[in-house]
């Protein structure tokens, strides 16, 4: 399964994966709008992957199966107030 991967020029850390490159037919409108124009990362085969960096493999095989494209987004970030909060134990209300 050959696979496209494109970085959004307006949202960090946000790739898009696709089926076919520069093939953005199945990618609704208004996320294209968001994500802004496509910038071409690299091309690879998924079927002989074991792994890919953060994303969850078998569910971007099951989205671009069933939706033609997958959408990765950056891992939320930590809020170290919160952290810090936990562990010198204040209440967060």
């Amino acid at each position: 399964m050959l696979t496209a991967v494109y970085k959004s020029s307006k949202k960090a850390d946000t790739y898009l994966y696709v089926e076919k490159r520069d093939d953005f037919t199945k990618v609704p409108e208004p996320l294209m709008d968001m994500f802004g124009r496509p910038q071409f990362v690299m091309m690879f085969d998924l079927s002989k992957r074991d792994k890919l960096g953060i994303a969850d493999i078998a569910l971007v095989k099951d989205k671009l199966s069933s939706e033609g494209f997958y959408l990765q987004l950056p891992p939320p970030e930590d809020n170290l107030l919160d952290q810090f909060k936990k562990q010198n134990g204040v209440s967060s209300d």
